[in-house]
């Protein structure tokens, strides 16, 4: 070969190679942005559902298998309720049933699935704006189980758990779950277990069906800010009049998804995937962040 056709051939050679480099670096910052885990908020409603085959327990089974198996989970439960903040890191969390006056088949369901004390850890030292302690005592309560057992039957997933700190407000929460964030880059899927309308006090016991005004009211101007992700407003949800005081009586189960919304990118998609009132106080409304 000449001299000046091997120049141009080495050239085009070295011309393709960085084209191909380039491809490589893009379909790795392509694959780095996918590898972010979602954040979802789940309205658990009524720790029957456990056992029950219906649209919401569907719903949760499809979404299991819509989204990336995560490395674990950290679950913020409306039922894991302290003064302080704890993080939950025994390699074996037990099953808690913390309700009463339920069939005993309830009582039975076992869900066995690993903790995971390293993500634990990591949780712990990410969040600098309080103290936290670990917990061995707890484990695993309905707002948990109840919804895994769908997302993930097979319980092969290790989950634990993050308290919340019921004397702190919703503007307190938001800004601890910020802090949340990088657990989403590590293979951790974060979810807020709760329900936006909860008043257990007006519950409708004889008509599952049954819709209230204000539960609608409320609801329905909740998911218009989720849509525009205006999350000041639903941090000062009480201002939202009365609507909100009969929605939100007890902020207990609304704070999970104060969490949830913190770790939203700001423009990142936020997909509502399923919605309903329950026996006219309950919400079910659930969505899924990125």
């Amino acid at each position: 070969m000449k001299r000046n056709e091997f120049i141009k051939s080495s050239g085009l050679l070295l011309l393709s190679t960085m084209i191909d480099l380039k491809t490589f670096g893009n379909t790795m910052n392509e694959n780095s942005s996918t590898s972010k885990m979602p954040v979802l908020f789940i309205g658990h409603g009524n720790p029957m559902n456990a056992l029950l085959d219906n649209p919401f327990t569907r719903s949760l089974n499809k979404l299991g298998k819509e989204i990336p198996k995560p490395k674990a989970i950290l679950v913020v439960s409306a039922h894991w309720l302290t003064r302080g903040t704890f993080v939950h890191n025994s390699p074996a969390p037990k099953t808690i049933h913390d309700f009463g006056g339920f069939p005993d088949e309830l009582f039975k369901v076992e869900y066995n699935a690993p903790g995971s004390p390293e993500f634990a850890k990591q949780t712990k030292e990410n969040i600098h704006s309080t103290s936290v302690q670990f917990d061995t005592d707890w484990g695993l309560d309905h707002g948990a189980w109840t919804i895994l057992k769908h997302l993930y039957p097979a319980a092969d997933v290790p989950v634990f758990e993050l308290s919340i700190d019921y004397n702190k407000s919703a503007q307190y929460h938001y800004n601890l779950a910020k802090e949340l964030s990088s657990l989403r880059n590590k293979g951790v899927l974060i979810i807020g277990s709760g329900n936006i309308v909860h008043n257990l006090a007006r519950v409708s016991w004889d008509d599952p069906k049954a819709k209230y005004d204000w539960s609608i009211e409320f609801d329905e101007k909740v998911k218009t800010y989720l849509t525009n992700q205006q999350h000041q407003e639903l941090i000062d949800y009480e201002k939202m009049g009365k609507a909100a005081s009969l929605s939100v009586p007890t902020s207990d189960h609304y704070l999970p998804m104060i969490y949830a919304i913190a770790l939203q990118d700001k423009n990142e998609q936020l997909i509502q995937t399923y919605e309903s009132i329950e026996m006219g106080s309950v919400s079910m409304r659930c969505f899924r962040i990125g």
